[in-house]
């Protein structure tokens, strides 16, 4: 069932070689014009161009926070503390002692900054300098939070700084990092707040698109991607800088998710499979496209790989650089989950996505959170997404073997994965766990 192992060797990257992670805030899959928007993004349309545009990349959650945790720790989201969506002076946030991207390219000599959105904890511990980022500046959680404080590393710099100001702010930092004098290699997280709600452009692109203030928001943050790759190249690093973008999760009340079903707060494939764009001159082939599933929590050991950094170990993600160098071949993996909060509800594997349980009420409806339920479906739903990619015809009986092998892998992986997970995971289906230690397997009582 899974796609042959690609074995060639990856072509020559370095030690010296330079990051950039920009991540969009809510844009779908069918939001930028190489993904077939009617969205003029020609930046973002130019990364696809000169590198390989992905067509099954899952953000790690239909969800902000648990997709960024599972972004910078190369793990499953409600594995790092971050299960849900994270609000202003929340408890809950990403534990200072767990390994993430900038720490292990900071342990390597980078020098690492994140410029945007973070909105992975509030308290001291949880900040972004606490996490290997030798700077910061940014906003703590979304823009639509109060009271919104705009951080300069550990200053406040402004209150409720204006949402039309954010991109352009976001993007001179991050442009005056790029063109800093200093010989090491560099990493730079940019995760924007666009085009997130509220609808906020600049004057300057103020009725720039055709299609409304989300256009015109896209249409600047694609802009912004401009930016960086101009100052890559007036720096001297064009050839030097593997350059990723994608999205959080899929679209919100605006945007396109087509041509797949669900939107943000969903596990179907408009939930969390977004755009990925990766450009690497002379290590990445120009005008690719990969089928190959890849997730977010692939990215700390690929980036790893292709910097010659150690990754730390015990993580979910794998290492898709062998996908990086062509567009013909899959690289193989084990079943991939989705997870709402600390329920597993479908699993992919190949080409096939099985769904064995749903929440009771839609997320945004007018429910306490204490309303909402996971429940399991009256039977497991599976799909071909090659064939269906908007999930609309159930082939669950015509393959009944493809159910069976899926689900005993999503089990297998649950049952290697954390308490609340596992207990999560036997809840829903009405089967009572006996009180195991810490690590060990939950069974039947």
């Amino acid at each position: 069932m899974g796609a042959g192992l690609v074995s060639r060797a990856l072509p020559a990257a370095s030690s010296n070689t330079n990051v950039v992670l920009i991540l969009a805030d809510d844009l779908g899959y069918g939001d930028l014009g190489s993904y077939g928007s009617r969205l003029e993004t020609p930046q973002c349309d130019r990364l696809a161009q000169e590198g390989m545009r992905f067509t099954s990349y899952y953000s790690g959650s239909p969800l902000c926070s648990p997709a960024r945790a599972a972004l910078l720790t190369g793990r499953y989201a409600p594995t790092t503390g971050v299960p849900r969506v994270l609000i202003p002076n929340d408890e809950l946030g990403l534990p200072a002692e767990l390994p993430t991207l900038p720490r292990v390219l900071k342990q390597a000599g980078y020098r690492t900054k994140c410029v945007g959105k973070w909105h992975l904890g509030t308290r001291p511990e949880m900040h972004p300098l606490r996490h290997g980022f030798d700077e910061f500046y940014g906003l703590p959680y979304s823009h639509d939070m109060f009271p919104l404080p705009l951080l300069n590393n550990g200053d406040e710099v402004e209150q409720s700084p204006r949402p039309d100001k954010l991109t352009g702010r976001f993007t001179e930092q991050a442009v005056e990092f790029i063109q800093r004098d200093d010989q090491r290699p560099f990493f730079l997280y940019l995760p924007h707040t666009a085009p997130h709600i509220p609808l906020a452009p600049s004057a300057r692109f103020m009725k720039r698109s055709r299609l409304g203030s989300y256009g015109d928001v896209v249409s600047e943050l694609d802009w912004s991607v401009g930016e960086v790759l101009r100052a890559l190249q007036e720096s001297g690093h064009d050839r030097d800088t593997l350059v990723l973008f994608t999205s959080d999760n899929g679209p919100w009340y605006q945007g396109s998710a087509m041509p797949l079903r669900g939107r943000k707060g969903t596990n179907y494939e408009g939930g969390s499979r977004v755009p990925f764009l990766a450009r690497y001159p002379g290590v990445i082939p120009a005008g690719a496209t990969c089928s190959g599933v890849a997730a977010a929590m692939d990215i700390l050991p690929t980036v790893a790989a292709l910097t010659r950094a150690p990754a730390p170990d015990g993580l979910d993600g794998i290492d898709i650089s062998p996908l990086l160098q062509t567009a013909d071949e899959q690289i193989d993996r084990d079943v991939l989950l989705y997870f709402d909060v600390v329920w597993a509800q479908c699993g992919r594997l190949g080409k096939w996505k099985l769904h064995v349980s749903r929440l009771n009420a839609n997320r945004w409806a007018e429910l306490p959170p204490s309303g909402l339920r996971n429940l399991p479906l009256p039977h497991p739903e599976l799909y071909d997404l090659d064939a269906d990619p908007g999930e609309n015809y159930d082939v669950a009986a015509q393959n009944p073997q493809v159910v069976t092998e899926i689900l005993a892998r999503m089990q297998a992986k649950i049952d290697t994965l954390s308490a609340d997970i596992r207990s999560a995971w036997y809840g829903t289906f009405g089967i009572p766990v006996q009180d195991t230690p810490e690590g060990s397997t939950p069974r039947p009582a």
